[in-house]
């Protein structure tokens, strides 16, 4: 049944009809009860990239319409040569979404991390308590392989996802999205998951009075090499000896490299940082160059390199609000907190976002809660996004220290617990920098929003005599949200 409410339209349930056996009558009973009390709303998402599908899939798990607009022709045609990392507070959304198969058909089990010359596995305790794994996605190429198994998923759940489709402007009063082709869409909330320079950021920047970021300090280099290519040279080979699938950390003078094997391991992809260079024009040349200094077996890589892409890192200022100041436009992933390409973190923050923005929308009730759900969606996630980006930015700045005195002591430091035979990520002298990986792979962005809910959001809504709507609820039949 649907009701015309100020111009909202507003859906509830009827009562679930189909038989069903007794022991499974009071958890349908239970659904029939929460849908009737949850309010369902329009969602439109500018931009589909990890952040936004992920939060088209999220929404539509929760029962909410979803519309995403994408100026590309194809999912993943601008991903070519990109290799990506799943940390565990990423692997383990997407776990808990029943997609466990779905990433194994494109991802590798990471065991082993290899930091210069210095091999440490990953603790096992560690990534229990994380309830995920670390991955490496697939060569076709990674990023894209990822983005079309959440594209996938969001359309196969119900999510309209047009693509070839330009945003050119917001009305957030409005809530109304213009095309490129003339057509105005409209919402009841407008997320924008478009990137640090796509549409909306820039909008809430000027509405702030916030200067964007205009030179990079920094630059990342991505490429893939055949294993074929590596297995021939005497020195590269080393990277596919492992008994483990490993990933090999560089750390160097001014720069630093991360490399690993990836999903299906028959291409070796790298990630290299280094300090802001004049090869904006000639990848391929800024990448055998910044090579030359590196060992053998990551140097001699250099000429097997054929389509290395660079990608300029900014000190983007951060957003005093997500929300735009006149409507319910908020900013997710990039365009909320954008954080330094090729980090590890990169799209892991994105699917954060959509899991905590579901979850908070999963008790909607009323109109009135449209804006106090963005609003805690904001105060959940600030926090954890400039943390994440602080610890993000001194790992890669740790990593690539210049030859120096600290950098001496950190080798120092690193050898002696190898050659104790410590764990590098344990013991009470761990770095501060393998502590905060260690918390960042640690968090479940769900629990956030399940426990704000019931310390506050709950709390509200029963002194204004709203109805709390319970969160949907696993079928124990398929073990799938209904």
């Amino acid at each position: 049944m649907v009701i015309e409410v100020r111009g909202l339209r507003r859906l509830f349930f009827p009562l679930e009809r189909t038989p069903v056996s007794p022991e499974h009558y009071l958890f349908l009973s239970h659904q029939a009860a929460s849908k009737q009390r949850q309010l369902i709303i329009d969602f439109l998402i500018i931009g589909a990239g990890v952040s936004g599908l992920s939060c088209a899939i999220a929404l539509r798990r929760v029962g909410h319409r979803v519309v995403v607009v994408e100026r590309e022709k194809e999912i993943g045609q601008s991903d070519v040569g990109r290799g990506v990392r799943l940390p565990p507070n990423l692997s383990k959304i997407l776990y808990r979404w029943n997609l466990k198969s779905e990433v194994s058909a494109f991802a590798a089990k990471s065991k082993q991390i290899q930091i210069s010359r210095c091999d440490h596995y990953w603790d096992d305790e560690v990534l229990r308590e994380t309830q995920g794994e670390f991955l490496f996605g697939h060569p076709r190429p990674q990023l894209a392989a990822l983005r079309k198994m959440i594209y996938d998923v969001a359309v196969g759940q119900g999510a309209t996802v047009r693509l070839a489709t330009t945003a050119v402007s917001v009305d957030p009063e409005r809530r109304a999205v213009t095309l490129g082709s003339g057509e105005t869409l409209t919402a009841d909330v407008v997320i924008g998951a478009d990137g640090a320079f796509g549409l909306v950021r820039p909008m809430l920047l000027n509405e702030q009075g916030i200067q964007e970021a205009t030179k990079p300090t920094m630059c990342m280099y991505s490429a893939t090499v055949a294993k074929a290519l590596v297995e021939k040279d005497p020195q590269s080979k080393h990277f596919y000896e492992h008994e483990v699938i490993s990933m090999f950390s560089f750390f160097g003078n001014n720069q630093s490299v991360i490399s690993h094997p990836t999903g299906g391991l028959s291409c070796f992809t790298f990630t290299l940082f280094r300090p802001h260079d004049e090869y904006e024009s000639s990848p391929s040349e800024g990448m055998r160059a910044a090579l030359k200094s590196v060992v053998p077996r990551l140097r001699n890589l250099g000429p097997m390199i054929s389509q290395p892409r660079r990608f300029p890192i900014f000190e983007h200022p951060p957003l005093k609000d997500w929300l735009a100041d006149s409507g319910r436009v908020v900013v997710v992933g990039g365009a909320a907190h954008p954080i330094p390409t090729g980090s590890t973190q990169q799209y892991a923050m994105g699917l954060e976002d959509a899991a905590v923005l579901a979850k908070l929308f999963s008790h909607l009730a009323t109109d009135s809660q449209i804006t106090d759900f963005l609003y805690a969606f904001q105060e959940l996630r600030q926090t954890r996004a400039q943390a994440v980006l602080t610890s993000e930015t001194r790992v890669i700045h740790y990593m690539g220290m210049p030859n120096c005195p600290d950098q001496e002591a950190r080798d120092r430091a690193m050898q002696a617990k190898h050659k104790a035979g410590v764990h590098l990520f344990s013991g009470e002298d761990e770095s501060a920098e393998w502590a905060e990986i260690k918390t960042v792979f640690g968090y479940d962005a769900e629990d956030e929003a399940d426990n704000w809910w019931v310390t506050w959001g709950r709390l509200k809504a029963r002194s204004l005599g709203e109805p709390t709507t319970p969160p949907p609820q696993v079928n124990p039949l398929t073990s799938v949200f209904v």
